[in-house]
């Protein structure tokens, strides 16, 4: 039997909670340290923005949200929809840390409190986000989708992280989860 569509999804979700360890860690240090690492932090934004994001949200909201559409899953009123607000309030907190941080960038200290207070937040609704989506919205998919489905939404994932990141960027973003591993979490 071949892959289902959903094991790449909760594999990115495994990278994806590895760099919400590092950003706690990070967080720590740069409270207890006052000072933020600005090339880590700017890699951190670029996975956010684009792995995250533009890459692994699409893949959702593109097309396994609208296959389990077909497939009768309600939108409004039901895990979809949470899905869909949840990845909008993801984006505006990483808005709100990429703005802090260019303030903090042009020497305004007191942006970092904000970045601290941004990191746990989206760290929060990130942890929790992906339990759901692993937890029930995956397993529904793997249940209500048949083989034939589940190639297609593969073959439109691969599409998708070819077109919006681009060949070896993902290799390269889980070099930056390793390499920022070895630094904060060892």
């Amino acid at each position: 039997m071949e892959m289902k569509a959903s094991r790449q999804l909760r594999d990115e979700h495994e990278g994806i909670r590895m760099m919400l360890r590092i950003m706690e860690a990070m967080r720590k240090q740069a409270q207890d340290s006052g000072d933020l690492d600005k090339d880590h932090f700017t890699a951190i934004l670029e996975f956010l923005q684009v792995f995250v994001d533009r890459c692994h949200h699409a893949k959702e909201e593109e097309l396994l949200f609208p296959a389990l559409e077909a497939a009768g899953v309600p939108r409004d009123g039901g895990p979809i929809g949470v899905m869909l607000y949840e990845h909008a309030l993801g984006r505006d907190l990483v808005k709100a840390m990429d703005g802090s941080y260019r303030a903090y960038n042009q020497g305004d200290r007191s942006a970092l409190k904000d970045i601290f207070y941004n990191i746990q937040d989206y760290i929060a609704l990130l942890s929790g986000h992906i339990d759901k989506e692993n937890g029930v919205l995956f397993d529904m998919a793997d249940h209500m989708l048949d083989e034939t489905k589940q190639s297609a939404l593969q073959e439109g994932f691969d599409r998708i992280e070819e077109e919006r990141i681009g060949a070896g960027k993902h290799e390269a973003f889980h070099a930056l989860i390793q390499t920022l591993g070895n630094t904060y979490l060892s």
